[in-house]
């Protein structure tokens, strides 16, 4: 296997042109994913009922074909988990992704073709595979194992052909059989749908294995790499895998772990994040060093972007890559060769860099606190924690908050409720850290914290570990891809949280 490194290494830089094809010239790449994406679905019902064959420009598309989200694509995709065909796409399609609405639990269903397949997520992986090896020419990536922490699928029981799952686990279903030489552990084990029984037989299989690269949200990665530490008796990760070379994050914002993987890890590795939604693989990092994520403009999925000001209005407007700029949030809009037309995937980014485009994730559009005007996004909290963290020596499992609002005797609040791997030795001096570290971040915030007028100091507690893990499992959403809610800007979600870690307490 030793061999096979320079020879996969040669490979990836041969198709580095292809990938400098879109970078130099995305505007035009884009125009083209369009025309195939109406050309290809122009005799579909969607097709039909918006006269995808008359349709010869973005500004025709936009004017003809309205923004969607889930509910409004709902019935058409519950048609084709019945076996129909030629609705969205023009292909078969038999995958879908199971993606759970976070404060829902309703699932939602996003259709996956064989062009999704081919075109869109295993043309990123490889893409992303391609700059990795250009950075690392010498890396021996390859010669070991890629441990994927991935979730479960099932076969839809309405139609035996018809199969959905979480992401991860369709797409390690579906990979390529040469996939397979370099993934650990065996299919059976990683399409496990029970969490802590699949935590433990794969810190037990894999524990011996030459595993050279992880991938998996963090939450999960951290309680598997802690069993195989329980297990090995070994301080360091790097003691049981010492080839161990990369880590693949994304999901979640990877700021608040970092310190504790490389705490659990034991010497440096790096860390790489992709940006492989349900919806679609829609960028990845192509320099290791760098904040912002390159956006694929050129693997099926046409973009636009709305600013998320426009965001509830009768018809919101977008825009495309030639006209955004940098630092502004933008809600993300695609179209797919899965059969999603002008999708509002729900996700809010923000572009860090134009040339080439480059983006990072800020949160999502409906997980926020706007209750008095501060507009704190996930982005602000996941620094903010990282933050308080560093300056108190505590490490954060995770967290959620919500606003408390005006009374009779108090003015506002933000109400969080924070797990804690490491407590601080003081959380009122954590709180104050907190709070500071928003102020410094968003001016909002700050103008609303000033001599307390609108908002006072936070109201923080720590809830006994597993508290987060307990609410999950209630909702059904343990493991996988699912997480808690960082912000939102009702009580609901908190209120669930705050009840269930009272319930432990008792």
């Amino acid at each position: 296997m030793k061999l096979l490194s320079p020879a996969i290494s040669r490979l990836a830089r041969l198709r580095l042109w292809r990938i400098e094809n879109w970078v130099c010239d995305p505007i035009a790449a884009q125009r083209e994913v369009l025309q195939h994406l109406i050309t290809s679905a122009q005799y579909t019902e969607f097709g039909r009922k918006y006269n995808f064959e008359k349709l010869f420009s973005i500004s025709e598309y936009k004017k003809n074909v309205p923004i969607h989200e889930y509910d409004d694509i709902k019935p058409y995709i519950l048609r084709m988990m019945n076996g129909e065909e030629n609705i969205l796409w023009n292909t078969p399609v038999n995958w879908f992704a199971k993606s759970s609405g976070t404060t829902s639990d309703k699932s939602k269903f996003i259709p996956i073709s064989d062009e999704s397949f081919t075109d869109m997520h295993f043309k990123a992986s490889k893409d992303v595979l391609t700059n990795y090896y250009n950075n690392f020419p010498e890396s021996d990536l390859l010669t070991g194992k890629s441990l994927v922490v991935g979730g479960s699928h099932q076969v839809h029981q309405v139609n035996e052909d018809i199969h959905y799952g979480d992401l991860s686990a369709v797409l390690i279903q579906n990979t390529p059989f040469w996939g397979h030489w370099i993934r650990t552990p065996e299919l059976s084990v990683a399409l496990l749908d029970e969490w802590e029984n699949k935590i433990e037989k794969l810190a037990h299989i894999t524990i011996n294995e030459n595993v050279t690269s992880l991938a998996g949200v963090p939450t999960w990665t951290i309680v598997l790499i802690k069993r195989v530490l329980e297990l090995s008796g070994k301080q360091y990760l790097k003691e049981v895998w010492p080839n161990l070379e990369l880590y693949i994050h994304g999901g979640v914002s990877f700021v608040p772990y970092r310190e504790q993987l490389d705490r659990l890890i034991g010497k440096p590795i790096n860390y790489l994040e992709i940006y492989n939604a349900s919806e679609g693989f829609i960028a990845g990092q192509d320099k290791l060093n760098d904040d912002g994520m390159l956006l694929f403009t050129d693997h099926g999925i046409f973009y636009e972007f709305m600013p998320v000001d426009e965001y509830g209005k009768d018809n919101p407007e977008t825009i495309g890559l030639k006209d955004v700029v940098l630092n502004k949030n933008y809600a993300l809009v695609i179209s797919t060769n899965g059969g999603l037309w002008r999708y509002l995937i729900g996700d809010t980014i923000q572009f860090t860099s134009l040339r080439p485009y480059k983006i990072k994730v800020t949160g999502r559009l409906k997980h926020y606190i706007n209750a008095f005007g501060e507009e704190i996004i996930v982005d602000n909290s996941d620094n903010a924690i990282t933050i308080a963290s560093e300056k108190t020596g505590a490490v954060v499992i995770d967290y959620t908050a919500a606003p408390v609002y005006f009374s009779d005797n108090n003015n506002g609040a933000h109400e969080w409720l924070i797990e804690f791997d490491k407590e601080p030795d003081d959380l009122n001096t954590f709180t104050f850290e907190l709070d500071s570290a928003l102020k410094s971040i968003n001016s909002d915030y700050e103008a609303k914290r000033h001599k307390n007028i609108a908002l006072r100091m936070p109201i923080v507690y720590a809830v006994k570990k597993g508290t987060f893990t307990e609410w999950l499992r209630s909702k059904g959403k343990l493991g996988g891809q699912h997480k808690v809610p960082r912000l939102s800007n009702e009580r609901n979600l908190l209120e669930e949280i705050k009840l269930i870690s009272k319930k432990e307490i008792e």
